[in-house]
């Protein structure tokens, strides 16, 4: 390794990033159109990313979405502008394309409320317990468990095995207890949870709804159930954004993380949405992990080839095995993302 590799580790490793000065002339936009053609890149982005980012992507969706657009795609660099474990995923499904990732710091506290270990030990004192595992998690996680799931098939999933099938749900508590109310499963859920949904404040957004009375609620599953009982509407973020696209209301309360309402803003631009209110007066309704990217680290990612996202090959075979399940289960149940 020479002395400029040795530099550019070791600034990854303290910032995440290549902190590279850029020419603010630079028509951004332009040059990542560029380098897409030049690199044969392609751009994937969560519904939660800067607007910015959103618009420049090849492709924008969900979990589900973002996984069978990985495991598809022809490119020879997959750029993933959302969380590790995500881009972690398009590694796992691509072992041979460079995987790169703007800012190797945008984490997921709810991947990061269930380490392997602890797991292990959890999974080891049930021995006949299979474990179906919220895509939200890392590739160690993966690794233990039997199929992978996300919030738009997660519900499908559960109910295309048997009824007497003991089953262990990591790692988010809330997404795990509605999938049990919905199905009447008693699926043993692990104690994990997002910071973005769990700050919700029913009482806030109640309060909201008196302001606007023909407004309608919509909230993701891993809100806690106190916000939940209060939604007209509780689906996956492109089950949200599909709702609010056919539904006739004219607005709604959006009671997920904020990045989605650009989209729903695009595709419905008569309509009104609100971001539903925190339980205190920060804007805890961003992620603040989705938000370390910007487009400025997505241009120098591209243009540097860095950071890149790596894998140990015995972790990912491991942690390809369930992923492959779900992307064969949600083939076969006819569910996209």
């Amino acid at each position: 390794m020479n002395v400029q590799n040795v530099l550019e580790a070791e600034e990854l490793n303290m910032k995440g990033f290549l902190d590279v000065e850029i020419d603010p002339s630079l028509d951004l936009f332009a040059e990542i159109e560029k380098l897409k053609k030049e690199k044969n890149a392609v751009i994937l982005a969560h519904y939660y990313q800067e607007p910015d980012i959103q618009d420049i992507a090849d492709y924008v969706g969900d979990s589900l979405g973002l996984a069978q657009k990985a495991a598809a795609t022809d490119a020879d660099i997959i750029v993933f502008a959302g969380v590790h474990f995500m881009a972690e995923t398009a590694k796992i499904l691509n072992p041979n394309k460079k995987v790169l990732l703007p800012d190797l710091k945008a984490g997921c506290s709810l991947s990061d409320s269930c380490p392997p270990p602890l797991f292990k030990a959890f999974k080891d004192k049930h021995p006949d317990h299979i474990v179906i595992s919220y895509i939200n998690c890392s590739a160690g996680i993966k690794a233990l468990s039997d199929i992978i799931c996300t919030s738009s098939n997660a519900q499908a999933i559960v109910e295309s095995l048997p009824k007497d099938q003991k089953i262990i749900f990591a790692p988010d508590k809330n997404l795990g207890g509605y999938i049990n109310k919905q199905t009447g499963r008693n699926m043993l859920l692990w104690n994990g949870a997002c910071m973005v949904h769990e700050i919700f404040s029913r009482e806030k957004m109640v309060k909201l709804k008196e302001r606007h009375p023909h407004a309608k609620i919509v909230a993701h599953p891993e809100c806690e159930e106190s916000v939940l009982e209060v939604a007209d509407f509780i689906g996956s973020t492109t089950q949200i954004l599909k709702f609010t696209e056919t539904d006739p209301c004219q607005c709604f309360i959006v009671a997920t993380e904020t990045g989605i309402l650009h989209k729903m803003q695009q595709t419905n631009p008569g309509k009104t949405f609100i971001a539903a209110p925190p339980d205190n007066s920060c804007a805890c309704n961003d992620c603040p992990h989705m938000k370390r990217n910007t487009l400025e680290k997505v241009y120098i990612c591209m243009k540097y080839e860095l950071p890149e996202v790596t894998m140990v090959e015995d972790l990912r075979l491991a942690a390809k095995k369930p992923i492959q399940r779900m992307l064969d289960l949600s083939k076969e149940l006819n569910i996209g993302g």
